[in-house]
């Protein structure tokens, strides 16, 4: 995702047309444990960083906040999501609130009232959601029957794509009609899907093979067949003789982890140029491998920036691999960029719950409901109150957070939205 706020544009959108409809099979796979780490119990927002698109939801008087700021008027919300310009947040009762940017549909709701985009304002679906993610210029919801709807446009480097081949998609339109989907995960412009019957699905853009589907030579609007076969989800494949099932997806900014259910084995695909996704070779790999750095580990909860990875362990430990510029390693100023899971030192001794990537920011929040933060400064994302990178984690003061605690945090484009309850 970009840095400057000159160069924050949306990135490559997927196309949410439809997969051939599968027969409904009973549940196998339930929704990942790592998902109900985060809010166990209903809380506030409170957004940071740049919000000159109302991001921060603070209203179009405030264009910054390099500490945290209480999100007025949204309580009872079980989980964030930060996109690239625009936040996406879920109630206790499964209603999506939007704000923020919505120049291609992101919000997935009427804004065409001056300023309505900067308040936040419910998106109109069928059912109650249990889950909400956020890219580049889309955002996607998992409702509790297990459908998937999403809403604005993927991106690639050619520009805009579209969420489907008729274009962008300014309200929320069902991905898979017919598939019982129990996981969703948003990269900058591409979506992943988990299936009850631990089977992928993936659509978007796939230059970096993010997709895990669609060769090297296919993956561009220019190639033979057009985008539909990018923006139409599709599922991954592997060889017959691999009976292949995954209980847990992530994604990275440009890449994709999914978690194997009978061992814990850790595929990944997509963009890998500074070993981020724990691969000796730097290529793209456009179809899934198995990390064999991530090996021997129970992983609860990957993340991915624009050239990092984030890795929390089931014991609440943090790991980080890939390029080490700006800090968003938190190995340390003179650390080298890392090939393999790392563990960063500053953190021994705490255990943590949650971690979150920016472009090349980092995020944990512990056990005892504290916020740390490391990586590049620019625009106040980190929360310190300055815009000095920082290049080991530290523990975030606020006025704000002193009576709260965190339960979650997303990092956006250039802001950040946190999840915390008040301490009594």
């Amino acid at each position: 995702m970009p840095i400057k706020k000159g160069n924050l544009k949306r990135k490559p959108s997927r196309i949410s047309a439809v997969a051939p409809p599968l027969k409904a099979k009973k549940t196998r796979v339930s929704i990942p444990t790592s998902e109900f780490q985060r809010a166990k119990e209903p809380g506030s927002v409170l957004t940071f960083g740049q919000g000159d698109v109302g991001q921060l939801g603070l209203g179009e008087d405030i264009l910054e906040r390099s500490r945290p700021a209480l999100v007025p008027n949204l309580d009872n919300i079980v989980d964030v999501c930060a996109g690239g310009m625009h936040t996406v947040c879920l109630t206790s009762s499964g209603e999506v609130i939007t704000f923020g940017c919505n120049d291609e549909g992101a919000l997935g709701r009427d804004t065409s009232k001056s300023g309505s985009e900067m308040e936040p304002g419910k998106v109109t679906l069928e059912g109650r959601v249990v889950q909400v993610t956020a890219g580049d210029s889309h955002s996607a919801a998992l409702l509790e029957s297990g459908k998937v709807f999403a809403w604005g446009s993927f991106r690639d480097s050619s520009g805009t794509m579209g969420l489907t081949v008729k274009g962008i998609e300014k309200v929320p339109l069902e991905m898979l009609p017919g598939i019982n989907v129990v996981k969703i995960a948003s990269g900058a412009d591409h979506l992943v899907m988990l299936s009850n019957e631990g089977h992928l699905y993936t659509c978007g853009c796939g230059e970096q093979g993010q997709l895990g589907r669609v060769p090297e030579r296919g993956a561009n609007r220019a190639c033979r067949q057009g985008m539909a076969h990018l923006l139409v989800p599709g599922p991954v494949t592997f060889k017959p003789t691999m009976r292949t099932e995954f209980e847990d997806i992530w994604a990275g900014a440009y890449c994709s982890y999914a978690k194997e259910k009978s061992k814990g084995r850790i595929y990944v695909f997509g963009l890998n140029n500074f070993n981020q996704l724990g691969l000796q070779s730097q290529k793209c790999q456009f179809h899934p491998v198995m990390s064999e750095a991530f090996s021997g580990k129970k992983w609860v909860e990957i993340c991915g920036g624009q050239h990092h990875t984030l890795a929390l362990d089931s014991e609440g430990v943090i790991y980080a691999l890939g390029r080490k510029e700006y800090g968003r390693l938190g190995l340390g100023e003179m650390c080298e960029d890392a090939e393999v899971p790392t563990c960063i030192p500053k953190l021994n001794g705490i255990k943590c719950v949650n971690v979150a990537c920016g472009t090349a920011v980092s995020f944990a929040v512990s056990d005892t409901g504290d916020l740390y933060a490391w990586g590049m400064g620019t625009n106040g994302q980190l929360g310190t109150g300055a815009e000095d990178d920082v290049f080991e984690p530290l523990l975030i003061k606020s006025k704000q957070l002193e009576s709260r605690f965190v339960m979650q945090v997303s990092a956006g484009g250039q802001h950040t939205a946190l999840l915390a309850r008040d301490k009594q």
